[in-house]
């Protein structure tokens, strides 16, 4: 069960301070049609927000019959033209949540698009286009990413597209080509936020924001790091803030095994035969490719992911670990965000990741959607120095395990005695 706290930057403004304080038209003509709400109101059903028939009935085919707790808050606030930004966990509902209102407020055929939604992979902007689509829109939707080539991508642009969803790379890339204008875009969807305004993103979404005329912005993410608060400041104007914990006991089992660096590999591998539907994440492309090798060597069903892939070869390597004709999934940090994977039961961080942040990624691929899930963190001498940086950086203190009771019958035991927890 979760619970939220909103925290609005300032009480809803009057017509008056709103157009004082607007910069652009596009501004001014969305804020002044904002609803008077009370805030902090929120859905008890899908209908109190006035959604269409056809999209009550996409969701009722998917089983979703009520709000979560994201849902119930950030969709009136969206109705309303306010930007947000969510923090929640991830598999928390933030896709539905910022899909319903875009699809709710646009008609087709206008000249457009209308609504952009960034992320930060290729496998992520296809799950959310995957979401798009089963909400039965009548919009006309572009998936743009790299690593394929450019004719279906096209031809989904001239054809008039009302919503684009994509990454930076190929947006930018589109707009270079002149086959996609920015300039009448009004809601502005930045989804994985923390992972966007890296070193390696930052650049490429200042420039996309800076391609569009004052849109509604909606910013999702699990972490919010010091440099995306900066992002808000600059580019969001007074943002509805949900932020969505956990409440009571974590569904998630996190804890620490200790191991040489001889024995790591042969450790994995007896834990691995424990498990089925595990992600065992590495630190660099080269280390993923032989680690995934070493396990197919070991008699492990193993499949890798890894940035360096072709689009098909990635495509294919998802669709067989979710048919589940794979046990195991190791893959990089890059090539794993935004994963929606039902049935992981467990992730093994094999190599440390570089920030807490990447850590909360990582382990967030299990314990979704109100399913329990485990995460083991393998750590040997060698990197006790990272450790302690990860933890200062607000990586959680784990328990240490029982790593015998682990490998040989996949028991969760900590280690009361001898090896506290780190």
């Amino acid at each position: 069960m979760q619970s939220g706290t909103l925290t609005y930057g300032a009480d809803v403004a009057s017509p008056a301070r709103v157009l004082s304080s607007c910069r652009h038209r596009a501004c001014r003509s969305r804020q002044i049609r904002r609803k008077e709400r009370h805030p902090g109101a929120s859905l008890h059903t899908f209908a109190e927000a006035g959604i269409s028939a056809r999209i009550l009935a996409a969701l009722g085919r998917q089983n979703i019959t009520s709000p979560n707790r994201v849902q119930s808050e950030a969709i009136p606030a969206l109705l309303d033209g306010r930007d947000v930004v969510v923090q929640s966990p991830t598999g928390s509902g933030k896709t539905v949540a910022f899909l319903i209102p875009l699809l709710e407020r646009f008609r087709p055929g206008s000249p457009g698009p209308r609504a952009l939604v960034v992320t930060p992979t290729r496998e992520l902007a296809i799950q959310v286009d995957g979401v798009f689509a089963s909400l039965d829109s009548e919009l006309r939707g572009a998936l743009l990413y790299g690593g394929v080539g450019y004719r279906t991508q096209t031809l989904a642009l001239k054809r008039g597209a009302d919503v684009v969803i994509g990454t930076p790379g190929r947006i930018l890339d589109m707009v270079e080509r002149k086959l996609l204008p920015l300039t009448r875009i009004e809601y502005l969807v930045l989804d994985e936020a923390d992972q966007m305004f890296d070193a390696g993103f930052a650049p490429a979404i200042e420039r996309i924001i800076g391609l569009t005329y004052s849109p509604q912005i909606v910013l999702a993410s699990a972490t919010m790091p010091g440099w995306v608060s900066a992002m808000i400041a600059k580019h969001l104007n007074d943002p509805l803030t949900i932020r969505v914990v956990a409440e009571g006991p974590s569904l998630l089992e996190h804890g620490l095994v200790r191991t040489d660096a001889g024995l790591k590999l042969r450790l994995l591998s007896d834990i691995l035969r424990q498990h089925r539907g595990t992600i065992v994440f590495g630190r660099t492309k080269h280390g993923v490719r032989k680690l995934n090798r070493d396990l197919q060597r070991l008699g492990h069903r193993s499949v890798e992911l890894q940035g360096n892939m072709a689009q098909n070869a990635r495509e294919h390597v998802m669709a067989t670990f979710r048919a589940e004709r794979a046990d195991v999934l190791v893959a990089t940090n890059v090539a794993a965000r935004g994963l929606d994977l039902t049935h992981v039961g467990l992730v093994v961080n094999y190599d440390l990741p570089d920030s807490a942040e990447a850590m909360t990624h990582r382990v967030g691929r299990t314990a979704r959607n109100g399913s329990a899930g485990r995460a083991v963190t393998l750590l040997t001498q060698e990197d006790h120095e990272k450790w302690a940086k990860l933890r200062r950086e607000g990586a959680p203190a784990l328990r240490t395990l029982d790593s015998a009771e682990l490998s040989r019958r996949g028991g969760w035991l900590y280690v009361e005695d001898g090896h506290p927890g780190a």
